[in-house]
């Protein structure tokens, strides 16, 4: 199984602004999908120092995403950016493989 991921330029920024800026300094971003949310599978952002044996790592400068093999099945050839705009600053997983997805964004179905 092809294990393709990116980061956009804006979201490594973001994930070396946040850990120099908190406890989890030297840790990386952790992103899961699990069963739920409106529309079937909703994805989870967390800081982790954790890398697990089903876990596959994507850098880029000096940022770091860790995912593990069953989330990354349902991520292939995603993007992880970081959008701003005039109501919110998020994370935005641009997921080819997503059939649909709720209007927050959080959430999706293949």
């Amino acid at each position: 199984m092809s294990q393709n991921f990116s980061i956009s330029d804006s979201a490594a920024r973001r994930i070396t602004q946040l850990l120099s800026s908190t406890e989890a300094k030297g840790s990386m971003l952790r992103i899961s999908v699990a069963g739920g949310g409106c529309s079937g599978f909703q994805y989870s952002f967390l800081f982790d120092d954790t890398v697990l044996a089903d876990d596959k790592v994507f850098e880029k400068n000096t940022a770091k995403v860790v995912i593990d093999e069953i989330s990354l099945g349902l991520l292939q050839e995603s993007i992880l950016d970081y959008v701003e705009d005039m109501v919110a600053s998020t994370f935005v997983i641009k997921n080819p493989n997503a059939a649909s997805s709720c209007g927050c964004g959080n959430s999706f179905s293949i």
